[in-house]
C-alpha cells in the first residue's frame, strides 16, 4: 500500500504532474507563511451520488480515456462495441493491475473532514479503502451491476507507467480526523453510478 512514507517516485505524466501540484502548494505555502493548506492523494474516484441527484457522464471524445467504470458503461449501453482490458501480465493473482477505487461521496466527505487539518506547512493525507481491487474483479462487478452481456477484450500489453499494484494506507486520516470509507463494497457503489447513467443516458 501507498503509505504517508512511501517515497514519491512516479513513473508516468499523470503521477509526475500530481506531484508537481503537490511542490507547488507547498512552494507557495513556505513564502506565504499565513497561507494554510491540506494535501490529499486519492486514486481511482468511482460511483455517484447515492440518491441519484448527480453523476458523471464523460463526453464523448474523451470515452477512450475515460474511467474504468464509464468504459464498463459504455460498452452495457451499445456506446463501444466492447470493453478493453489493457494488461494481463502483471504480477499478480489474476494478471491485470489492482487499484483502489474511492466512493466520489466518500472522497467529497474527506475533502469537508480534511478542512480541520489545513495548516502550514500542508498536511498530507492519503484517501482510499485500504484494499485493492483487480481490473477484472471490476469488470465483473460491473457485469453483474448492469446485466448486460458486455463483451470484453483482452489486452496482454499494459499501457505504458501502469504499476501492478497501487492501493493507499488511509490509516493516518482515520486516527487523526476520524475519516473512514463508508462505500466499500464495489457493486453497491457501481450501482449508484449505474442507476444515475441509465435515468440520463445523454447527460444532464
Amino acid at each position: 500500500p501507498i503509505t504517508k512514507n512511501t517515497p514519491p517516485l512516479p513513473i508516468n505524466p499523470y503521477g509526475k504532474a500530481k506531484l508537481a501540484a503537490e511542490e507547488a502548494i507547498r512552494d507557495f505555502a513556505n513564502s506565504n507563511p499565513e497561507f494554510k493548506a491540506v494535501i490529499l492523494r486519492y486514486f481511482n474516484v468511482y460511483g455517484s451520488d447515492p440518491s441519484g441527484r448527480l453523476g458523471e457522464y464523460p463526453r464523448p471524445a474523451l470515452r477512450r480515456y475515460g474511467r474504468i467504470s464509464g468504459a464498463c458503461f459504455d460498452a452495457a449501453l451499445g456506446n463501444i462495441k466492447e470493453l478493453t482490458i489493457m494488461g494481463t501480465n502483471f504480477p499478480t493473482p489474476d494478471g491485470t493491475c489492482i487499484r483502489d477505487y474511492i466512493h466520489v461521496t466518500d472522497l467529497v466527505n474527506a475533502h469537508l473532514v480534511a478542512k480541520k487539518a489545513l495548516s502550514n506547512p500542508p498536511a498530507l493525507f492519503n484517501i482510499g479503502t485500504g484494499k485493492g481491487i483487480s481490473v477484472k474483479e471490476f469488470v465483473e462487478a460491473c457485469k453483474t451491476v448492469t446485466g448486460k452481456p458486455i463483451k470484453v477484450k483482452e489486452q496482454r500489453e499494459a499501457r505504458p507507467g501502469d504499476y501492478a499494484a497501487v492501493y493507499a494506507d488511509p490509516r493516518k486520516i482515520n486516527t487523526e480526523l476520524g475519516w473512514y470509507a463508508q462505500y466499500t463494497n464495489v457493486e453497491e457503489s457501481l450501482r449508484h453510478a449505474w442507476e444515475w447513467r441509465k435515468a440520463h443516458p445523454r447527460g444532464y
